[in-house]
């Protein structure tokens, strides 16, 4: 049921998130103390997502949830961007994050899990290029990748 609801809700986001030039990043629903909490994290290939965008999108998508009748009860809807300290999720967030600095845990041919910290130096239609401290460079398929979470530099 909550896998439906969250699918729904993705199906739903998307065309509203591409108008302004966005994807869905990720749909979240918590549940507790008799409310929903939903939360849709949207994100840019090339810019940012700033407060008007989510604020748009937000009454766009409360209006086709109410219509579609996905809750019976009270929910509080969230739209906002997914933020640096949240693991990259979609290939799509790997170009604006060229030239930044990040940490990659993947799992190699041999199936052993590694993890390579390093500037992301090239992105390819299968592979992200990461370049080590050492200025040795690394190409990691996307498929083989458990988690790439960027590292701010302040």
């Amino acid at each position: 049921m909550q896998i439906d609801i969250i699918q729904n809700i993705k199906d739903l986001a998307e065309p509203l998130a591409a108008e302004h030039d966005l994807f869905v990043v990720d749909v979240e629903l918590k549940t507790g103390g008799g409310q929903n909490e939903v939360w849709v994290l949207l994100d840019s290939e090339d810019g940012g997502v700033n407060i008007d965008h989510c604020s748009k999108i937000s009454k766009e998508l409360g209006f086709l949830i109410e219509a579609h009748e996905l809750f019976d009860n009270k929910y509080r809807l969230n739209v906002s961007s997914p933020g640096l300290s949240r693991p990259l999720s979609d290939k799509r967030q790997y170009k604006k994050n060229e030239g930044r600095v990040a940490t990659i845990k993947f799992k190699n041919a041999a199936g052993e899990y590694k993890k390579i910290e390093g500037v992301i130096t090239g992105i390819l239609e299968d592979n992200v290029a990461i370049t080590d401290e050492e200025e040795v460079e690394t190409e990691i398929p996307f498929e083989a990748i458990v988690e790439t979470k960027i590292i701010p530099v302040i």
